[in-house]
């Protein structure tokens, strides 16, 4: 099929990929409900995370914005507030039931909505649980920062993190 307005775009996802998406003001929205989330995460993590999952042949779509990639998962619990708050300082965030996803009117590396699909979906695709997501999105660990003297050039000075966090 090929999908050329907003109306075909949501035929293709939902007949071809079985993704529960609407249109809304002009766009392909997936809604987040009790049966698909997704997780977004600073970038550098995200790939490790998607290394991962594909190391143990279980990753799903992934879609990628400027900074941060998206990944669909099922929800199978939500984090505990010790671990939400752990995300939430890793700037890994869970939208909640009730808010939707912009998908691409594209399968390209460039749409209108500015992201495109890292690892595009397929009608065949089993979403991996997001608790799993979480433990991996926790256990890798991208470069992190430092402030000791001798790996600031004795200045002092913060490095940041590749994947964007901050200081570390």
């Amino acid at each position: 099929m090929e999908a050329r307005t907003v109306d075909d775009w949501v035929s293709c996802y939902q007949r071809e990929f079985g993704l529960p998406v609407r249109e809304r003001g002009g766009f392909v929205m997936l809604p987040i409900t009790d049966r698909i989330c997704v997780v977004h995460l600073p970038t550098t993590r995200a790939e490790k995370v998607l290394a991962v999952l594909r190391e143990r042949r279980g990753e799903g779509p992934v879609l990628a914005r400027q900074i941060r990639w998206s990944l669909l998962a099922v929800p199978d619990a939500r984090p505990p507030d010790d671990v939400a708050t752990e995300l939430s300082g890793l700037d890994i965030d869970i939208p909640a039931i009730g808010s939707a996803v912009m998908l691409p009117t594209s399968l390209g590396r460039w749409s209108r909505e500015g992201c495109h699909w890292v690892r595009p979906p397929a009608g065949h695709d089993v979403l991996p649980p997001l608790s799993l997501v979480l433990h991996i999105a926790l256990s890798v660990v991208p470069q992190r920062v430092s402030t000791a003297l001798r790996e600031s050039g004795e200045s002092g000075k913060f490095r940041y993190d590749r994947d964007g966090v901050g200081p570390r």
